[in-house]
């Protein structure tokens, strides 16, 4: 014998010796668990028994050296509450289970819990999707299965990759769906998505109150709907929703993960009627394990189930397959030597089954070693977190042809994406993202591969609501309501207009309707007419606020702004004060005292430096020491005016009399044109230069009524008692002029839109005077869930920046009197003319006479400096 099958016989032998000694020394302890189903349902209970009974027996094929086994007791649930409870309390009470799995129902499952708890019996089911039911109450639910409400953000991240601005959930009226879509509408809501309506159908309900129920849906201008029925009531909805014309272009249907995991039951028939649905689908690797698995139920289907032979298996199939694996680990990890109850009741008289039951010894040692366990499973990585699988990862479907397509992903860590990278989704490397580019093409109702709006503004005649101010006689060139033979009112004003072009300027026709508000239609709210108007925009009552509304930080919290179309500036306008002709001392005005002075200190200094340099040449300038100052000024001045009369011998005298003749003239010819502006424009100031001088003046400053001034003049430090509000133009010119001491005001605070109006009525009676507020300006406000709010603004910068002349033209025809009056800014100008617009020329006029002072010095103590001092010698040194 060969010396290799030698060795192999030896180790053959010593495997079967190991193995008689662990089988007599330590026998298999068998642990009854029980298992509740409803076998009559093919889709669920029959084909997860049998998923069940495979993953039984694969788990002890591949485990036959563990210490435990589980023993199955199957019992019938027959889709009956009462069943349910007995069959649980029969196998506590009678069988002993350690543990439960099923039942398939979250009512089922909601009883049964009740019964676990008190007998410590741990409980997985892997269809119970309910969220309240691993609530902490509950410590003995493990819920095999992903919660209802994870799908919520999936469901959320869809409607925001499409930019749905509203949603309307569909589902079955019972305490259990409310909880699900509880969860997904909050979802939506923190996504700025409205719910504007949840339909509630009855499990009972019969055909014609679900078409009561759909042709409600059908007269709101939503067409994105989400559903979440089970696959028999979901599917006798969708049928009717194609009779009636539900199912054709223009809608979105989403449909939950109770119906998409079910997909693959549905008969062709069915999958007819839902053509164009998109769902949220749990998600499941296809391993190689998983193919294997499909095909060997697939032949055992075929043996004992042959009327539910399906080309895909359902999740729920896979989650009761993990559930066996995951609990017959945790029985054998727990190592508990001893599996039995403690009876808690000690008279069975007068008690019932319930109050029999005893308590497991095992059951919370069970439960934490269930928390704790960890495979890779047929449905993916298995690990519980809060007594719940940890499959985050949902799949977006599109039903198309004969069956589901898989266009998408959906995790919480990196959002949509086309493709899962095991890389980004382990780590959440990457931006989250509800990119629409992260999806496949989705064929959506109608065979139409164009994404629908969401939404259909046209239906059954619907018209837009739209609100306007309405404020007699106050600022009309903006908005303006006319009410002529008992109609309902005329509107017409800038806004208006601008409203009505950007309305062609949009890619689909839009019909609306103005509803006018009064001011007592909000009470005497000084400053808040506008924010009663946005806050009904909010309410509902109106569907957008068109008019001379100004965007504030504030009124952003409740509406969705367009961008604006006006100016966005606000300042202070007062009234102007003609300034007095016949003022004796106007000639004086021409100059600034500055440049008086200078002027004076520079004809002294020329007059000197002229002496100095003509005293040895010239023998007029040559007079006793008592007359040298009045004849160097009288020098100076003769050689500036009178230049022809005298002769100047010095050349460097010459030199500095040019420049001092160059200056002078420029100083006299600016002085004459100046005086002359003085004497015939006609002059006009501000009676108020700042606003600190309003304040500490204690002057009264006025506000449009209704408008946002007033918190800004609070901010700028007016005591209210200062303000006063006026409704009109009129109303403000009537103020202006009584001024603040007669009752009426100092200056008013609005945005330069209405000043514009008030100056175009009052030329150079008024004028403007800073500080400028930025605002805003004036836009358009809609409801936060408008579909409108991507496509108005796009519209209107549309019209600024490319058709400039619609807008001009609408400026033009409201405004048009604001071009003939002056600008407020040239009204203000100053005509006096001070030292800054003649400093280069006394700095020349300096360089020059200091220069020739200098050299005749130097040029006199060269040549004379010896005979100076001689001839000087007997007389004083001056």
């Amino acid at each position: 014998m060969k010396p290799i099958a030698c060795v192999s016989i030896f180790f053959v032998s010593i495997c079967f010796i190991c193995l008689a000694m662990v089988s007599t020394t330590e026998p298999v302890k068998l642990v009854n668990v029980g298992v509740i189903l409803d076998i009559a349902d093919e889709w669920i209970g029959k084909l997860c028994l049998s998923c069940i009974q495979m993953a039984h027996s694969d788990f002890y094929a591949t485990h036959r050296y563990y210490s435990t086994r589980l023993v199955l007791n199957l019992r019938d649930s027959k889709s009956d509450l009462i069943a349910a409870a007995s069959a649980a309390v029969d196998l506590i009470k009678n069988v002993a289970v350690q543990a439960i799995i099923g039942p398939q129902d979250s009512r089922e499952a909601n009883l049964i819990i009740e019964m676990c708890n008190k007998a410590r019996v741990p409980i997985l089911s892997f269809s119970a999707t309910n969220p309240s039911l691993t609530s902490p109450r509950n410590p003995y639910f493990y819920r095999i299965a992903q919660n209802e409400c994870a799908q919520a953000h999936a469901i959320s991240a869809l409607v925001q990759a499409f930019e749905w601005k509203e949603v309307v959930p569909i589902f079955i009226e019972d305490m259990y769906s409310e909880e699900a879509i509880s969860c997904i509408t909050r979802s939506l809501q923190e996504a700025d998505v409205r719910v504007s309506y949840q339909a509630a159908i009855p499990q009972s309900a019969v055909d014609y109150q679900i078409v009561q129920e759909l042709q409600k849906l059908n007269n709101l201008t939503t067409r994105v709907f989400v559903v979440h029925m089970s696959p028999i009531l979901g599917s006798r909805l969708f049928a009717i929703a194609r009779e009636i014309g539900m199912m054709r272009t223009g809608y979105v249907w989403i449909v939950t993960t109770e119906m998409t995991i079910q997909l693959a039951s549905l008969s062709s028939s069915i999958t007819d009627t839902i053509q164009g649905v998109v769902g949220v689908g749990a998600y499941f690797p296809k391993s190689k394990e998983f193919q294997d698995f499909q095909v060997r139920l697939k032949l055992k289907s075929q043996q004992e189930n042959p009327t539910i032979i399906g080309s895909e298996l359902n999740v729920y199939c896979l989650w009761a397959y993990d559930s066996v694996t995951a609990l017959a680990m945790a029985v054998e990890k727990a190592g508990i030597k001893e599996f039995g109850f403690q009876n808690t009741s000690t008279d069975s008289r007068n008690t019932t089954d319930f109050e029999m039951l005893g308590v497991s010894l095992s059951g919370p040692q069970l439960g934490d070693s269930l928390v704790e366990t960890i495979l890779r499973g047929l449905s993916g990585d298995f690990s519980l977190v809060d007594r719940e699988i940890n499959s985050p990862i949902f799949q977006i479907i599109n039903v198309f042809g004969d069956g589901k397509r898989v266009v998408g992903f959906w995790t919480p860590k990196i959002g949509l994406a086309r493709k899962l990278d095991s890389t980004r989704t382990n780590t959440g490397t990457g931006t989250y993202s509800t990119s629409k580019s992260n999806l496949g093409p989705i064929i959506w109702p109608g065979d139409s591969s164009s994404a629908p709006e969401g939404w259909d503004l046209l239906a059954n005649g619907k018209k837009l609501r739209i609100g306007i101010p309405y404020k007699t006689g106050s600022f009309s060139e903006f908005v303006k309501v006319e009410y002529v033979d008992g109609n309902d009112g005329i509107a017409s004003g800038y806004c208006i207009d601008v409203f009505k072009v950007v309305l062609q300027a949009l890619p689909y026709p839009v019909s609306y309707e103005f509803f006018p508000f009064r001011h007592r239609d909000y009470g005497n709210l000084t400053s808040s007419y506008y924010n009663n108007l946005i806050q009904q925009v909010y309410l509902g009552t109106i569907d957008a606020a068109v008019g001379d509304i100004t965007i504030t930080a504030q009124r952003s919290l409740h509406v969705d702004f367009t961008l604006p179309f006006t100016g966005n500036e606000a300042t202070f306008i007062v009234p102007t004060k003609q300034e007095n002709k016949k003022d004796p001392w106007i000639f004086i005005k021409p100059l600034t005292w500055e440049l008086w002075v200078t002027s004076f200190c520079f004809f002294v200094f020329i007059g000197f430096v002229v002496w100095v340099l003509e005293h040895g040449v010239n023998k007029e300038s040559r007079v006793p020491p008592s007359h040298q100052v009045d004849t160097s000024l009288w020098f100076s001045l003769s050689t500036l005016v009178f230049s022809q009369w005298e002769r100047i011998h010095s050349k460097l005298a010459r030199f500095v009399v040019i420049i001092w003749v160059f200056m002078g003239l420029i100083l006299t010819q600016s002085y004459t044109a100046s005086l002359t502006t003085l004497l015939t424009v006609e002059q006009l100031r501000p009676t108020v230069t700042n606003i600190n001088q309003l304040i500490q003046n204690g002057e009264s400053v006025g506000f449009q009524y209704g408008s946002f001034s007033l918190e800004f003049l609070r901010r700028m430090g007016f005591d209210d008692s200062k303000l006063r509000a006026y409704k009109t133009a009129e109303e403000c010119d009537r103020l202006l002029t009584m001024g603040s001491r007669n009752g009426g005001i100092a200056a008013a605070f609005d945005e330069i839109s209405y000043l514009q109006v008030l100056l175009s009525r009052y030329c150079s009676k008024y004028t403007t005077i800073g500080p400028t507020i930025q605002t805003q300006g004036f836009a358009f406000a809609f409801r936060r869930t408008s579909p409108f709010v991507p496509d108005f603004p796009r519209a209107i910068l549309n019209l600024t920046e490319r058709n400039k002349d619609i807008m001009k033209a609408i400026a033009d025809k409201w405004f048009m009197n604001g071009s003939l009056c002056p600008q407020p800014s040239s009204v203000d100008a100053s005509y006096s003319l001070d030292l800054d617009s003649f400093r280069g020329l006394f700095v020349l006029s300096a360089i020059a006479s200091s220069s020739a002072l200098i050299i005749y010095a130097a040029a006199f103590l060269c040549r004379r400096g010896r005979e100076f001092m001689q001839f000087y010698s007997n007389d004083s040194l001056w």
